[in-house]
């Protein structure tokens, strides 16, 4: 490996801004959602440009694309890279896009400074990460990696009842491969933060040693709808009110396992949601995140005393139902060391650190060698419009993903 190896930043910068083109959205962001149309051709932009760099493309049966750039021992696994394409409603620029498209300018940088590699390097773009089309989110590296069952994934449905199957099969996305059947050397993911941390410190570069647990939950309050000019504040069975109680108490949940946890209420469906009838149906998404899974037991205790109480006080009933848990996840020695090795190759400041989010790698890590890189985000904002990270880190992590690749193809 020469030590002038680098990607080319401007280019790269100018991929991340014509894939943001598609499903731009008027505050700036993108709108990409899972298996929408904004979807497909960010999935057809992405294959053209591989195809154009000399790329043999594979699709398996949850739509997971595998972008490969032939290596010289025909007997290695790929060492593969990638995130996912698909973004929240109002997403922004670069979360999961830049791990995919950092993958493409490595791959043009190789080709164009004539580089093989003994085994073959790929990218893979991963269908769903977000979850705000089909939930869980993540689903299709999940099949991959073994934690969900493939009938399971493509029977996930939206809103309107469209399953994943089916809209796979819309976008013409609904591959053969067998998921999971296509194994992987090793996978290293580049991402944004989503975080503050790096900003903060002044660090350009986080090696990720792995991922905190996540666990969702539906939460669901079944009231009694009536007047509310001509119903009486006594004997009301109002369940906004036991979801008001809940969140203030999945706050505090949060709070007692500090600094290291987090909990947020992030979705309320109310019913029959109009202005002058008490709600008689209130359901919540609850999110708790946590490094340990003995703190995710007493959190998910909390909870469902939490919602207990709530509902005995205002004469509700409840149903919680886990709808993901996510194991924390710890990373692999070896691909860690190749990524905090290229930060120190490179020169640029890095610190080792845990993710906060849920990533692909997460799923992935089950079944190949994985780690991940991070780099910064202004703000430490992410799913959202105002996303924002500059050319220079988008460059220094791409750098980064580079000489781990290389080193892990060798």
């Amino acid at each position: 490996m020469t030590e002038k190896l680098r990607i080319n930043q401007d280019r790269l910068w100018q991929r991340l801004m014509h894939m943001a083109e598609i499903g731009a959205t008027p505050a700036g962001g993108s709108c990409r959602v899972a298996l929408t149309e904004e979807d497909r051709q960010g999935r057809d932009l992405f294959i053209k440009w591989c195809r154009e760099l000399g790329c043999e493309i594979r699709i398996d049966r949850m739509g997971n694309i595998f972008a490969q750039r032939p290596g010289t021992d025909l007997h290695r696994l790929p060492i593969a890279c990638g995130s996912h394409l698909d973004t929240q409603p109002h997403g922004g620029k670069f979360d999961g896009v830049y791990g995919v498209l950092a993958g493409v300018e490595i791959f043009e940088t190789l080709n164009d400074q004539g580089i093989e590699t003994d085994a073959p390097l790929e990218i893979c773009v991963w269908t769903n990460e977000e979850g705000s089309r089909f939930s869980p989110p993540m689903i299709a590296s999940g099949v991959f990696g073994g934690t969900y069952e493939l009938d399971y994934g493509l029977s996930r449905e939206d809103t309107d009842g469209t399953t994943l199957g089916e809209a796979l099969e819309g976008i013409g996305y609904a591959g053969t491969l067998p998921c999971g059947a296509h194994q992987l050397g090793a996978f290293v993911e580049v991402h944004i933060e989503q975080g503050p941390i790096l900003e903060r410190q002044a660090e350009t570069i986080g090696v990720v040693t792995g991922v905190q647990g996540s666990r969702w939950y539906r939460v669901t309050f079944h009231g009694q709808d009536a007047h509310t000019g001509s119903t009486p504040m006594v004997g009301r069975r109002d369940a906004l009110v036991s979801a008001a109680q809940t969140i203030k108490a999945v706050r505090n949940i949060a709070e007692q396992q500090a600094p290291s946890a987090v909990a947020t209420v992030g979705r309320i469906d109310c019913s029959p949601n109009s202005n002058n009838t008490i709600a008689g149906e209130v359901g919540l998404t609850v999110d708790m995140r946590h490094a340990s899974i003995d703190i995710l037991d007493v959190m998910e205790e909390k909870l469902q005393e939490a919602v207990n109480s709530a509902a005995h006080q205002e004469g509700t009933e409840v149903e919680i139902q886990r709808i993901m848990d996510t194991h924390p996840v710890h990373f692999d020695t070896r691909c860690i060391e190749a990524v905090a090795e290229a930060a120190r190759q490179l020169g640029y400041p890095h610190r080792r650190m845990p993710s906060g989010a849920g990533h692909d790698a997460c799923h992935v890590a089950r079944v190949a060698a994985t780690s991940m890189i991070f780099v910064p985000c202004s703000g430490g904002l992410s799913h959202n419009e105002a996303e924002s990270a500059t050319p220079q880190d988008l460059a220094a992590g791409a750098n980064v993903l580079l000489y781990a690749l290389l080193d892990l193809a060798r």
